[in-house]
């Protein structure tokens, strides 16, 4: 098997712990997600199933939009509803004013630290190992990009909000950092990512319900890069690791390879103005199955 998979990921489980289900599910332990969602948001996990791995890094995967419920008035150790309080304290009487003032300075280029219960590493090690023991590790910022952070409702001291940003933003981070610039602290109550890239939750199937027929080509999912049909020598060549010459000029740096079937086999990068050198390439145990498929 040999594809991407979209999972409308459940609350209460682990991105991994998808991939585990999926696993057994699928018979192969070959199997990889982009992008993980913590055990409390639902939505929209991209997994690879098979030698379709190798192309996870490829996929375009941004932005990626949100669906978040933040709860103001109390800040937690995780920043969501599954940690232990922190800090309580009253809701201001203007708090939809005060979110739509303070909404402004997280539009665009931002420094931004994950919490401290984040799967980032730390010398080689995920943030929330060194929390879990209470040891305190000196949390470094990363630049992040918000197009969106709006305010669609508020009810009370929770609002629901659209948020669209780049890739390796923590939601969370967000909603404990409005609740602090407010002054009543924040934490996330539920969240739910919508869509990633070209990818939808829409078209996301739930993980009970996955089977091999949901599988997408990765031929599909590539569209954002030029694909080049190869004849039967430059497939050789890419299956041995040899550079090819091509006739057209290419304006991406990378571009997807296809038998003259129609099936991806690798990702070529151009290493000069009509030659492209073999950066990915699919199991050699797949490629003769691939070349007989039509």
């Amino acid at each position: 098997m040999f594809g991407i998979l979209l999972i409308d990921k459940p609350a209460g489980i682990t991105s991994h712990g998808v991939i585990s289900r999926l696993r057994r599910i699928f018979g192969t332990r070959r199997i990889g997600h982009a992008g993980t969602l913590d055990p409390l948001a639902t939505g929209l996990l991209v997994v690879a199933v098979g030698p379709a791995t190798r192309f996870l890094q490829y996929l375009d995967l941004e932005p990626k939009t949100y669906e978040a419920e933040i709860t103001f008035g109390v800040a937690t150790n995780t920043y969501d509803s599954e940690g232990e309080e922190t800090e309580s304290k009253p809701i201001p009487d203007d708090l939809n004013n005060l979110i739509k003032q303070k909404l402004h300075d997280f539009i665009g280029k931002i420094e931004q630290f994950p919490p401290a219960y984040s799967a980032v590493k730390h010398l080689g090690k995920p943030l929330y190992a060194y929390a879990r023991k209470g040891e305190e590790v000196e949390l470094k910022s990363r630049s992040v990009f918000i197009s969106q952070f709006s305010l669609d409702s508020l009810d009370g001291a929770t609002g629901r909000f659209t948020v669209v940003c780049s890739g390796g933003t923590y939601v969370r981070s967000l909603a404990h950092d409005l609740g602090q610039a407010i002054g009543c602290g924040a934490h996330i109550s539920a969240l739910r990512r919508t869509s990633a890239g070209q990818f939808s939750a829409d078209d996301a199937t739930s993980l009970e319900e996955t089977e091999p027929s949901d599988l997408i080509p990765v031929k599909e999912v590539l569209v954002h890069l030029p694909q080049i049909q190869l004849d039967p020598e430059q497939v050789d060549c890419i299956r041995h690791g040899r550079p090819i010459t091509i006739s057209d000029r290419l304006e991406s740096p990378k571009a997807a390879l296809l038998t003259p079937e129609g099936n991806v086999v690798g990702i070529g990068s151009v290493v000069k103005e009509s030659t492209l050198h073999p950066e990915c390439v699919i199991p050699a145990e797949v490629f003769d199955q691939l070349l007989s498929t039509p």
